[in-house]
């Protein structure tokens, strides 16, 4: 059997306008009850429960039990990505990613930094050589493993890659994924140099202003050579 079926199971997932809006609510991190995803999408909570269910059985979600309340929340990194890679998609003529500003200059991306803040970020690690592009993907170097342990990053450890790079909804270049990713995000957010706004929206602090230039700086015309050495890398 081809891919077309898959695609169009997961096409017809997605394509509904209220799964489409809980899925969006649920990237920004953060599990939310089935009434907080009823209201994101303008249903009634009998009609949340039908599409969060499919969503669950279907693999999209995962449900938190936390005494009597049921929260939902994205079921992996791999469904996040997936997601953030769809929503960069976008028709001739129109200006991808967000309208609001706020969201196009730092926003969450599941459980990692997106936007101009989260392209910025990776770029820096690029041109400092803190990450090490091969064509199976993205590592941390001793350098770049010595920074976040110098920074107090801790980077759990699991099955899953430590860095992954993950195309930008807005920006169209990557941003960093992965268990190095969210780690950086825990660290961004303990620190106070950034702090979550409404719904995907991060606010970098005054304080995380003058870190972020000092830890992770990024010459004019960066993203841009960052972004080519990505594309070669995996291209190659």
């Amino acid at each position: 059997m081809g891919e077309g079926p898959h695609l169009a199971m997961l096409g017809s997932i997605v394509g509904d306008p209220s799964r489409a809006s809980m899925l969006g609510a649920l990237m920004g991190g953060m599990a939310l009850t089935a009434q907080e995803l009823a209201r994101e999408a303008g249903v009634t909570p009998s009609t949340a429960s039908s599409h969060l269910a499919m969503l669950v059985d279907r693999g999209m979600l995962a449900v938190l039990q936390q005494g009597r309340h049921r929260y939902y929340r994205i079921a992996d990194s791999d469904i996040a990505e997936l997601l953030e890679g769809m929503m960069a998609f976008h028709a001739p003529g129109r200006r991808p990613g967000p309208t609001d500003p706020a969201l196009r200059r730092a926003r969450t991306c599941y459980d990692h930094v997106a936007g101009e803040l989260g392209v910025r970020l990776f770029a820096s690690l690029i041109d400092h050589g803190h990450l090490v592009l091969r064509g199976d993907g993205i590592a941390l170097s001793p350098s770049g493993e010595t920074l976040l342990r110098d920074l107090g990053c801790v980077v759990a450890r699991d099955a899953k890659p430590a860095c992954r790079s993950c195309l930008d909804w807005s920006e169209r270049r990557s941003h960093l994924g992965g268990r190095a990713g969210a780690a950086l995000l825990g660290l961004f957010l303990e620190r106070g140099w950034v702090r979550r706004g409404p719904g995907r929206t991060l606010t970098v602090t005054p304080p995380g202003t003058i870190a972020i230039d000092r830890h992770f700086p990024l010459g004019e015309g960066t993203a841009d050579e960052a972004q080519t050495k990505v594309v070669r890398a995996f291209f190659r």
